[in-house]
């Protein structure tokens, strides 16, 4: 015997997971327009690693 009626609680149930899951799209869609607006940008993309990078250093003219 399988039980077919919806219940309020399963609406409401959808309706919270349908936000998250919204919200969550739209996260991953903010990070991925931030990624390719910095790659696209052609800067110098380097990271902090702990590191010794001349090219941080002031530029004697």
């Amino acid at each position: 015997m399988t039980i077919r009626a919806t219940h309020e609680i399963h609406k409401r149930r959808f309706s919270r997971n349908l936000g998250v899951g919204v919200t969550l799209v739209a996260f991953i869609v903010l990070v991925f327009g931030l990624t390719i607006a910095k790659v696209q940008s052609g800067g110098t993309i380097q990271a902090y690693d702990h590191t010794y990078r001349p090219a941080l250093l002031p530029q004697d003219d």
